[in-house]
């Protein structure tokens, strides 16, 4: 055979298709954070085709209870999107003891920072779009629906921070009720001061501050709910959430999508038979093949 490197015994095989080249930059620094004594720097990392340019984007919020926020986690997901030809970025955000209106910054903070770098990383700055699942689902609520100056802070403040499509996975759109309708014992803890989210809207209870539940202070709660900055602006939503969700309660879901309904913004909110919060049914290709048509209907309309 006349193959260069063929020799006697070795097989030759003939490999089609054309998928792209997907790679992965990570220890990017989007925001630095000041503290009292020092800085905090901000993480995220962006999968993409080699060759990426003038692609839509997506910036994906990891769950994690307000307590942490591991950006490289749902690979499965990300991969997946970037191979459908998107720019995918993670990020990292500030979670307790840091309250709100700092994860409403960080959100906003890592749109800009794209929109800054979009050549770097092949990003037609138009078209952006969030996602997160849980508490990552409330962050990409917030960078869909929260408007207003006070809320830009940072750097790369020339850039808009807004985006052109959302996506929340058994997210939390009102952190009044995230007990909403759950068994007795899932829901006790939710009236608590020391619940994550009474901790994101009043912090710990710490020297002169005695803190306080959500329902202590439901003018502050509204404030740091998505569900208080819904309306006409707001981009159109894709809403999941599963049935047997015994964490966050679908009823979050549910109320996001009437709110975003009563504002005519175009939504579709899909409840998931059986599924709870972040176990297997997430990560199946049903899902994931939802999330990349409506990013890919929202966002690559045209291509």
């Amino acid at each position: 055979m006349d193959l260069h490197g063929y020799t006697r015994g070795a097989e030759v095989i003939k490999v089609a298709g054309d998928s792209p080249r997907i790679e992965m930059t990570s220890g990017i620094h989007y925001a630095q954070i000041k503290h009292a004594r020092g800085f905090r720097q901000l993480r995220m990392s962006v999968i993409r085709e080699a060759e990426a340019r003038n692609r839509p984007a997506i910036l994906y919020f990891p769950g994690g209870g307000f307590t942490s926020a591991d950006h490289d986690k749902y690979l499965q997901m990300r991969t997946a999107l970037a191979q459908a030809g998107f720019v995918v970025a993670a990020a990292e955000y500030r979670t307790v003891p840091d309250v709100f209106p700092a994860q409403a910054e960080d959100a906003k903070a890592a749109i800009r920072f794209l929109r800054a770098h979009a050549e770097t990383f092949g990003i037609d700055p138009s078209r952006i779009g969030v996602m997160g699942d849980s508490a990552g689902g409330y962050m990409a609520q917030l960078a869909a629906t929260v408007t207003g100056a006070e809320y830009e802070r940072g750097d790369y403040l020339d850039q808009p921070s807004d985006v052109q499509a959302a996506v929340t996975l058994y997210g939390i759109s009102d952190l009044s009720d995230i007990g909403a309708g759950l068994p007795r014992e899932a829901a006790a803890s939710h009236a608590s001061p020391a619940v994550t989210e009474a901790l994101i809207v009043n912090g710990p209870a710490f020297g002169p501050s005695l803190g306080a539940t959500v329902h202590d202070t439901p003018e502050k709660t509204r404030a740091a709910s998505p569900i208080g900055h819904v309306g006409p602006h707001s981009p159109p939503f894709l809403i999941l959430h599963g049935s047997a969700d015994r964490l966050v309660s679908p009823e979050q879901s549910a109320k996001l999508y009437r709110a975003l309904g009563s504002h005519g913004v175009a939504a579709r909110y899909f409840l998931v038979e059986g599924a709870g919060h972040g176990d297997s049914p997430w990560y199946q290709p049903d899902i994931i093949a939802r999330v990349t048509r409506f990013f890919y209907e929202t966002l690559r309309r045209g291509d």
